[in-house]
């Protein structure tokens, strides 16, 4: 490796750095503060919490990587728990059913996006923000009012605990650290994770290197639509109910992770280890709020909006430095 691709690799990897002082440097503070912060067990509070936004933001990073958005994850998070709900509690479908129906229908939906954004060639903005008003939309012709879930096999994944020593973390953690772990081998061991790479660094050398950057853009709406109907699921068993209004926002989050974890918006350079601390950073701010006590919680998002912010400029002042 020359010196300019080892410079240029080091500089590609300081948002990633900023992040991982930032989380530690969190943490070490609340700790300084608050009686109980320094517990493993909070750290692994952050994961039960935000089981479902990791799995979102895992789809969101393949997403990003190519240069694109999805604003339509946190409106088919929704979908994905009425749909659960309705199904489960007012027609009495099993669960077994039911959760591969909704997964399908997720990828079903993200892949008819990322056929529709590359056939067209409309903006990626406007055709996930068609599809977040049509599953919003889809959300209140299911039901107005939220449903509950009394299932046994619900009630079970949302009660169960698996022991870490004197430790314990969610059923929910486990299936999200499998999508991170799946997802960290399709992106840097696989055809169509450097695929995901190229497109992003530049959608034109990628025609020209006779990449099918169809294919590719329509698996990676197709892998986002299954991350946000999963992240739906472990929503549902989180929250043990169906709602239109469930995960209002969330896109938001999962983009906010994403770059607060070194992606560039822009596309082309960013690691999911980084999506995986962004979300943890998120998830921390909301605990340090929580033991404060005393701040609302629109503080989280001031916070969160700061953050955004500095690693947007970030971002900006290595993409200029690099060329």
């Amino acid at each position: 490796m020359n010196a300019n691709a080892l410079v240029t690799r080091v500089r590609g990897q300081i948002p990633l750095l900023v992040t991982s002082v930032l989380l530690v440097s969190m943490f070490t503070v609340g700790s300084a503060q608050y009686d109980g912060f320094f517990s493993g067990q909070v750290l692994l509070n952050l994961l039960i919490d935000n089981a479902f936004l990791l799995v979102v933001a895992v789809g969101m990073t393949f997403v990003v990587l190519t240069g694109g958005i999805d604003l339509s994850v946190g409106a088919v998070v929704a979908l994905s728990t009425m749909v659960s709900a309705w199904l489960v509690e007012r027609h009495g479908w099993p669960p077994l059913l039911v959760i591969p129906l909704v997964l399908l229908m997720g990828t079903a939906a993200g892949w008819v996006m990322g056929w529709v954004i590359h056939t067209f060639e409309i903006q990626p903005f406007i055709v996930t923000l068609a599809g977040m008003f049509l599953a919003r939309g889809l959300c209140y012709t299911i039901s107005i009012e939220s449903i509950s879930i009394t299932d046994p096999s619900y009630t079970a994944m949302a009660q169960t605990r698996i022991p870490l020593g004197d430790l314990f973390v969610s059923p929910s953690v486990v299936i999200a650290l499998l999508v991170v772990a799946a997802g960290f081998v399709v992106l840097h061991y696989t055809r169509l994770g450097r695929n995901v790479y190229a497109i992003g660094g530049s959608e034109h050398s990628a025609l020209l290197m006779g990449l099918r950057v169809g294919r590719t853009r329509t698996t990676v709406y197709a892998i986002s639509g299954f991350c946000s109907a999963l992240g739906g699921v472990l929503l549902t068993f989180y929250m043990l109910s169906g709602y239109g209004l469930h995960a209002v926002g969330l896109e938001l989050d999962a983009i906010a992770a994403v770059v607060i974890g070194g992606t560039l918006l822009t596309g082309g350079s960013g690691y999911l280890l980084g999506t995986v601390l962004g979300v943890l950073v998120l998830g921390l701010i909301q605990t340090v709020i929580s033991f404060q006590g005393t701040l609302s919680s629109w503080w989280t998002r001031i916070v969160i909006g700061g953050l955004l912010f500095v690693f947007i400029v970030l971002q900006r002042l290595i993409t200029v430095r690099r060329r």
